[in-house]
Formats: C-alpha cells, structure tokens, sequence
C-alpha cells in the first residue's frame, strides 16, 4: 500500500514546479536539507501520466538503493516494479518500472549509448550542488538532446546549497522554484582543534563528550553522526568508541562497504547507535533519528594532477555549504 504524502516544505511548490515543466520544460528547484525532494518530486511528476520512465540521478551508490527503496514504499509495489534502480554491476528494473534510480555513471552512458533517450520522459539531476564532472556533463548533453532531439524531455535540476541562478542561465533563463525549509533549534559549538592530536582522536572525545551530555538530558537523545574524511579515519574512531565501551552499536559508513552494511545504517527504528562515516551521508539519504552532529571539519577530495597525469586524493577543509548541509 503506498504511504500517505508526508507533509514536507517541497509539497507547498509541487503544484508550481509542474507549471513550470508544462510551460517551459526546465526547471531549477532549490531547497535545503530535509525539505522532502528527493522523495516528493519524482512521485508528483509520476501523476502527470506522460509516456515513458522519470529518470532520478543521485550521486553515490549507497543513495541510489536508498532512494529507490523509499521511493517504491512512497509509491507503492515492490522494488523493481514501479520503482527501481540501476547502479554499476546492479540493476533491478522491470518492464512495469515507470521511476528509475540510477548513479552518474549510469546516465552518462545511457546518453552515449541512446542519444534520444527513448522512453524517457522526465530527468532528474539531485543533489547538483556536487558538481561532480559526470554531472555537469550529464546536464550539458541532456540540454543539447533537449533542444535537438527530444523538446518533449522534461529537466529538473535539484540541489539544496546551489545558488541556483547560473545554472538557470545555463538552460537558458528558465524558471527557478524556491523552497523554504523547516526551521528547528539548531546549536552549533567549535572545539579547537589539537594540529599534534590525531584527527579521529578529537572525534571520538568529542562523541563521547555528546553521549555524556545526552545521558545528563542536556541533548535531545538519538543518534550520533560523526563525518570523518576517509575511511582510515573511520576505522580508528570506530576502534576507540567500541574499545571505550560508550554503551551503544558504532558502525561505519562508506563507499567501500558491501550494500548490505550499508543499508543496515538506514534501518528505521533502530536503537541510538553513533554511525561514523564519509561525506557518502552528506547528501540524498537521512539517517533515521539523529540528533547530533560532529563534524570533522575535513574531507578527502580527488583532484586531477597535471606533473603525475593522473587522479590523486586530497585532504582538505570542506566548504561552507557542505558544513551547512551536514548540520541540516
């Protein structure tokens, strides 16, 4: 049976973000953290009744199942059926499947693949305010097939920190829908940080520092999110939170985990745990009753490295907007 629509900031501008694609099949929708487009805006699109499948691009692999698992329980049938996915080395679609999920990789060599894009109706660019280079190629030829194969396609790009401006330029001035989040009591406090203490060292005192608090009642208690930059990181902090014996399950979350462990990270109604894991938890998917954040302030991004020719990681500060979308 499909869950009723959940009343989330997005629900007040569906009704505009549909104007906008009949009228001029481009839309840019910015809306912060937690302000239900993920899950709202493919299924009301699906109520359009046009041909073919919506396409719903999402950044790493561990969203995309996510997504699609909530998107089939919003909708309806089982995964696979009206709603899917599609990721490298898995996919589970059918021919009844009208939403599909999939990762950048994948869209990008769809277009290569089928230029036209046939039975597809609508693309979805989530999470755009990652401006990863398969992203920004994706949108690039999804607006030339736009304008020279298919003018019935449909484009809506997504993101909650974006300044959504340029990229309505890009699509030639088209129409920006702006959503307002939710408010809630937000407190943001800064340690200083020790440059001769190890990084994942400062984390886990500062989660046990939280668990402390939460127990005196001077937190909301729930679950804690800490962001580390790498999994090298990870791996100490979850080693010196169960080595400490706080009282509660640790685990890690990133992109070299089995699908299977990472999922178990989104299980609703699990006991407060402390979930320690990459910016993979940044963006797309929310884990189920957090309450606190700490954040490391650091995160591990691949630059290209013209001396070696090749692809190098680098630690680095992480900017603002993503500070603010993990607070979110």
């Amino acid at each position: 049976m499909p869950l009723a629509e959940p009343a989330l900031p997005v629900a007040a501008v569906l009704g505009t973000l549909r104007d906008a694609l009949r009228d001029h099949g481009r839309v840019v929708l910015e809306a912060p953290p937690g302000a239900g487009k993920t899950t709202l805006v493919p299924p009301a699109l699906l109520g359009e009744g046009w041909p073919g499948e919506i396409v719903l691009l999402q950044p790493r692999r561990v969203a995309t199942r996510a997504v699609a698992r909530l998107l089939a329980r919003r909708v309806g049938g089982g995964l696979g059926q009206t709603v899917g996915y599609q990721i490298r080395f898995e996919r589970k679609v059918s021919q009844t499947t009208r939403i599909r999920v999939v990762t950048e990789g994948i869209l990008t060599a769809w277009l290569q693949r089928d230029p036209e894009l046939t039975g597809v109706s609508a693309v979805i660019l989530d999470e755009f305010h990652e401006r990863s280079l398969q992203a920004d190629l994706a949108l690039a030829l999804l607006k030339e097939v736009q304008e020279a194969l298919r003018p019935d396609l449909k484009i809506v790009v997504m993101s909650a920190t974006l300044d959504a401006e340029p990229v309505a330029a890009f699509l030639d001035g088209c129409p920006m829908v702006r959503c307002e989040g939710r408010q809630h009591p937000l407190t943001v406090t800064y340690a200083a940080r020790d440059s001769e203490r190890p990084i994942a060292g400062q984390v886990s005192a500062a989660v046990r520092r939280l668990l402390e608090e939460m127990g005196r009642g001077e937190i909301p208690a729930g679950q804690v999110l800490a962001f580390l930059p790498g999994v090298r990181e990870i791996d100490a902090v979850v080693a010196a939170l169960r080595a400490a014996g706080i009282g509660r399950e640790v685990l890690p979350l990133h992109g070299r985990l089995d699908a299977r462990s990472q999922d178990r990270v989104l299980e609703p109604d699990a006991p407060p745990r402390v979930i320690v894991a990459t910016n993979i938890a940044e963006t797309s998917l929310t884990i189920p009753g957090v309450t606190a954040v700490v954040d490391s302030g650091l995160v591990r991004v691949s630059r290209h490295d013209p001396g070696l020719g090749m692809d190098r990681l680098e630690l680095r500060k992480t900017s603002r907007a993503s500070a603010d979308q993990r607070a979110g």
